[in-house]
């Protein structure tokens, strides 16, 4: 059977990927989906750099603002919506298109992998029950005796991953390292072609991060955190950076300068340890960016190396 074909890009944050995306898609009849942990939720655009109606110039995005930002939120279930719009767009004759950079959802779905039944099942309920009542160490120590590999890549205190390796282990007769080596192991069922943007210096990203952090700040940034932190029930969502970093401000102990250094400062971060990922792919084909290049100049690189790749 014909795998489905589809283009991924992935990247540092603010290095682009929106822009290339949406060019790519209109040069492909394409749409987009989105692969952001935190795009995903409501709320919160401007803090997670959602893209504009002008941004997306016309082009279909999906998966963006579909999580109320109270509910917790999973790679398993993000497995689920985003094969479910891959055959959205495919049936109407589109060639799907992921742009985002959390690297873990995006490995998920292109390995096609099984997740177990996400239903709250009996054995889950109990386990939830017993961290609740005895606390992690207890279930850390179930862990560390049915898959040690597990363990030792499974913080004590991470409760949902904790709760799901042991219910992996107790349900589907194998330890957690095996049922993910296992489906890790099975064949793609997509064609894909994966164009990862990089800068040829550091600091040009780091530049680029920092201006968009001081225009995100000048355009609505403060506002809407500061409305979600008095609304509450943040959920999952409080992790997007941004929103915890310019609480000490709303409360008072911090100047706002030194909260916008800091959200530079964890951002720097996190495109550090997105690149460290997206590196270990081997599939990824780079284009290395320097500060001076255009949206045009970008895609029509992309282009260079899809011509290479697919037969389109």
């Amino acid at each position: 059977m014909q795998k489905q074909k589809l283009f991924a890009i992935v990247g540092a944050t603010a290095s682009g990927k929106t822009a290339l995306g949406v060019e790519l898609a209109k040069k492909y009849n394409g749409e987009v989906i989105s692969c952001d942990s935190m795009q995903i939720y409501q709320g919160l655009d401007i803090t997670t750099a959602k893209p504009s109606i002008e941004e997306m110039q016309g082009i279909p995005h999906h998966l963006i603002s579909v999580i109320p930002r109270s509910q917790n939120f999973s790679v398993a279930d993000y497995v689920i919506l985003a094969n479910q719009k891959i055959q959205e767009i495919a049936s109407r004759g589109k060639l799907p298109i992921f742009v985002g950079g959390t690297g873990l959802y995006l490995d998920s779905v292109l390995n096609g992998m099984q997740f177990a039944p996400q239903k709250e099942t009996e054995i889950r309920k109990k386990l939830l029950a017993r961290a609740q009542t005895e606390g992690n160490q207890n279930l850390y120590q179930e862990l560390q005796s049915l898959d040690p590999q597990a363990a030792q890549k499974i913080h004590v205190n991470n409760t949902v991953r904790l709760v799901r390796a042991l219910e992996v282990c107790l349900t589907s007769g194998m330890t957690f390292t095996e049922y993910k080596a296992a489906n890790l192991a099975a064949d793609s069922p997509f064609d894909a072609c994966i164009i990862g943007l990089a800068y040829q210096n550091r600091q040009d990203l780091y530049d680029r991060i920092n201006q968009r952090v001081l225009r995100m700040a000048e355009t609505g940034m403060l506002e809407e955190v500061r409305e979600a932190y008095q609304q509450g029930s943040v959920g999952t969502s409080s992790a997007a950076i941004g929103y915890k970093e310019l609480i000490p401000w709303l409360e008072g102990s911090s100047s706002l300068e030194n909260c916008i250094a800091l959200i530079q400062q964890e951002t720097r971060r996190y495109a550090k340890r997105q690149m460290t990922w997206f590196r270990r792919n081997a599939q990824i084909q780079w284009l290395i960016l320097s500060k001076n290049d255009e949206v045009q100049e970008i895609s029509e690189k992309a282009e260079k190396i899809i011509a290479k790749t697919e037969n389109l």
